[in-house]
């Protein structure tokens, strides 16, 4: 196993730690609404019923099987980390984060939160070992259509929130932002991120993830 290897490892499970705790941050500051995911898992949960969870893992688990079919292949081992351990980070840090009643407090926590996992997105989809199941999808999206990262995003999370709200999922605010931003925040986190990656390697590696 080589050094290179490893390094891209710890770089994306990094990676997923901070995108769970962006997400709990999220979490908490649920007054300013859900993203667009969320609300689709809600109003899934709301309609049909199961779980919140269950729906963020059956939904998941159809998006991996949906972008195996369209590539004809396989995705990289990195997606099933990320689809059984996303949920469990989330859950501590929700657990560790204190909670708070005051809306400029979630509102700061909500927008805190967007940041940080945008970051967390951009550094464990760059040693490319897999991105989680939404995001290989919207990264299919780039490389299929050749759009860029900001633009798939938002047709991906404009799409998601549409049907979600149909389905009675909570939008407001947060989640407007989200469809319009988060996908130009990865953008502007990813040349930095993979240059860090290079840095802590020492050489460029190839099998860095590299977008147009």
């Amino acid at each position: 196993m080589s050094t290179s290897f490893i390094k891209r490892c710890v770089f994306y499970f990094v990676g997923i730690l901070i995108v769970a705790l962006g997400i709990a941050m999220q979490v908490k500051g649920f007054v300013m609404g859900l993203s667009p995911w969320d609300v689709l898992h809600f109003g899934l949960w709301q309609s049909v019923g199961l779980t919140f969870g269950s729906w963020s893992v059956i939904i998941g688990i159809l998006i991996v099987v949906a972008t195996s079919l369209m590539v004809k292949a396989l995705p990289k081992g990195g997606v099933y980390v990320n689809l059984l351990c996303m949920g469990a980070f989330i859950d501590f840090f929700v657990w560790l984060l204190p909670d708070t009643a005051l809306w400029p407090a979630q509102a700061l926590y909500f927008t805190g939160g967007v940041f940080v996992a945008a970051f967390g997105t951009a550094l464990y989809i760059t040693p490319n070992l897999g991105a989680g199941p939404r995001d290989s999808l919207m990264m299919i999206l780039v490389t299929k259509f050749n759009l860029r990262m900001a633009r798939a995003r938002f047709l991906m999370e404009l799409i998601v929130a549409v049907i979600g709200l149909l389905l009675g999922g909570p939008v407001f605010i947060g989640t407007v932002l989200i469809v319009l931003f988060y996908g130009k925040l990865i953008d502007v986190f990813f040349p930095y991120t993979r240059e860090m990656l290079i840095r802590f390697i020492g050489y460029n590696d190839p099998r860095i993830l590299k977008l147009k």
